[in-house]
């Protein structure tokens, strides 16, 4: 893991060459839908690892069948909550909810409009209460303007005042990360890589393309040469 030097509580995973071999895969415009789908679960699951190194942790007195010894509680683990942004975090959910078993999930339902100005329309929010010591994960693969994210973020904070605020996903733009920290200093961000900029129509580059349509079947755009 580590820490971007550009932004306070923003971390990449690109000194992982296993993570690495998996976005390597996802970049790839020939891997199909079910492989693409398998990565992002893999993804989730890897990075949820990681994360439960940031949270607070108990020792405990336990007894083996031998001898009394010390142990942990991750107690942080137990108070999560997984707000997934249809569809494309569907996949990266599944993975992380492997970790954190506990978790309540919110979905909330956001689509992003076209260039120049990015209009963010949500058609569905269903997220549980949040307590004081939750540990919120917001999952969105792809953090590129951070348009639909702002909105995610401003209807996740109706529901309660959480311990942290994590927003995780696959690749970012540098640009997307800017305007969420800008917005909300408070809120932590994990990505797998952080990539160069955003194109014209918003997309991250080099990117992997739109990560809901290559996760569950839609058609490939690629460049016009």
């Amino acid at each position: 893991m580590i820490a971007d030097k550009r932004w306070k509580g923003v971390y990449s995973f690109e000194d992982s060459p296993f993570l690495m071999e998996i976005l390597t895969e996802l970049r790839n415009k020939h891997t199909g839908a079910i492989e693409f789908r398998k990565g992002l679960v893999k993804l989730g699951r890897y990075m949820g690892y990681e994360l439960t190194k940031t949270m607070d942790f108990e020792k405990v007195e336990i007894e083996t069948p031998l001898e009394k010894t010390e142990g942990i509680i991750a107690k942080d683990r137990k108070n999560v909550v997984i707000v997934t942004v249809l569809r494309a975090a569907i996949p990266l959910m599944e993975g992380l909810i492997k970790v954190f078993e506990h978790a309540r999930v919110g979905i909330v339902s956001a689509s992003r409009g076209k260039a120049p100005k990015f209009e963010i329309e949500m058609n569905y929010i269903k997220i549980p209460e949040i307590k004081p010591e939750d540990t919120v994960i917001i999952a969105d693969p792809m953090i590129a303007t951070g348009s639909t994210l702002l909105k995610v973020i401003e209807e996740v904070k109706k529901y309660g005042t959480p311990k942290r605020l994590i927003v995780l996903g696959v690749l970012a733009a540098p640009e997307g990360i800017s305007r969420i920290k800008g917005a909300y200093p408070e809120v932590e961000v994990f990505v797998t890589k952080i990539d160069r900029e955003l194109n014209d129509h918003g997309y991250i580059l080099p990117g992997l393309g739109d990560a809901g349509d290559r996760a569950f079947g839609a058609p490939i755009k690629t460049a016009k040469k």
